[in-house]
């Protein structure tokens, strides 16, 4: 500590500052004042109470930051405040449809959920067993399809190809394929299946044909980002040492940015699995479990929920409990996906303390 700030009192250093409890206590009164005026006005309004409320912190703490800090530390709690509210407004969809999901899930989120097909089932019972099949063979064989296909596409880009014309035509289609719908990938993959083994043939493989080609372009782009990130320095180095380009790629560049690279393949295979519409016509419908992906159709959980909501039977709460179900259980893989790919780019990401 320096003598300048030893000879200050303990109050000097505090002047000009806005207390610690100055932000709970106006939270806690916005809250308070905006549940009452919602009250008051439309008989109890969450959402415009939240507004309410973030609308009445946002022009107390301006006040009071003004009067007390000065304008530029009044500017400065102004933009925590709406980057805090942003975050916090992101934040409503996702627990909303996580809360949607989890409490009317939750109702057929037993053993046989997980262990029956709806093979002879017509009103309660069954399960989803025959889409979890489904859907770990379609993703699967997409990703293998897509994710070699897209890591070296993205490699030839950021270390080939720079201001290339191929280059710049690859990227060009790349960003055309990220704007295709899905129901146009279903079709070429149909259309295909169809000119190859006959009029409709519906099959895993013609799912994951369809799916591969809307994860390629978000592996490109996602892959292509992480290696221009790699410093050229270690590139450089590498080549200094005598080290061939495609051992540098190997041994330096992908180590580098393998962390970015599995969240790029995550993102990708997320981005896919829940596909309905590209499967409802290439991969097709089935109430039996189905193992082989290269003959009759194979049902996914994506299809399982859209058909069960869509089309229930005569009881209509037990279709509709399967198709909850069935999204929380989509919503579990995605999310054991991530923790997978976080846990596998951390073991394998480059130690950088000593």
């Amino acid at each position: 500590m320096s003598t300048l700030t030893r000879a200050l009192p303990a109050e000097a250093l505090t002047a000009g500052r806005l207390p610690r409890y100055t932000v709970p206590v106006a939270i806690v009164a916005s809250l308070l004042v905006a549940v009452a005026v919602a009250t008051l006005a439309g008989g109890g309004n969450l959402g415009l109470a939240a507004v309410l409320s973030f609308v009445i912190y946002l022009v107390v703490m301006e006040v009071a930051a003004r009067v007390v800090e000065g304008s530029r530390q009044a500017s400065d709690r102004r933009a925590t405040t709406l980057v805090t509210g942003a975050f916090l407004l992101a934040l409503v969809p996702l627990v909303s449809v996580s809360w949607e999901a989890i409490s009317k899930g939750v109702v057929r989120f037993d053993l046989g959920f997980f262990t029956q097909s709806m093979r002879n089932v017509v009103g309660p019972g069954g399960g989803a067993v025959h889409a979890i099949y489904g859907t770990l063979w379609v993703t699967g064989m997409a990703s293998l399809i897509s994710v070699p296909i897209g890591l070296l596409t993205s490699i030839y880009l950021s270390e080939y190809g720079r201001g290339g014309r191929l280059a710049k035509s690859i990227t060009f289609f790349v960003d055309v394929m990220t704007g295709i719908p899905s129901i146009v990938a279903g079709l070429a993959a149909y259309s295909l299946m169809g000119l190859l083994f006959g009029a409709g043939t519906k099959s895993a493989f013609s799912g994951s044909l369809a799916l591969s080609v809307l994860m390629i372009p978000v592996v490109v782009r996602s892959s292509e980002e992480i290696l221009r990130l790699v410093p050229n320095e270690l590139r450089e180095a590498s080549l200094a040492l005598g080290v061939p380009k495609w051992l540098t790629i190997l041994r330096v560049v992908l180590p580098t940015a393998i962390s970015g690279l599995v969240s790029g393949v995550i993102l990708a295979v997320a981005r896919v699995i829940g596909e309905t519409a590209p499967l409802l016509i290439a991969a097709g419908f089935t109430a039996s479990v189905n193992n082989n992906p290269f003959a009759n159709p194979m049902m996914t959980l994506p299809v399982f929920v859209y058909d069960s909501y869509a089309r229930p039977g005569t009881e209509f709460q037990v279709y509709w409990d399967r198709a909850w179900a069935g999204a929380l259980t989509l919503i579990l893989i995605v999310m054991i996906l991530n923790l997978v790919g976080r846990l596998v780019a951390s073991r394998f990401a480059p130690k950088t303390g000593r």
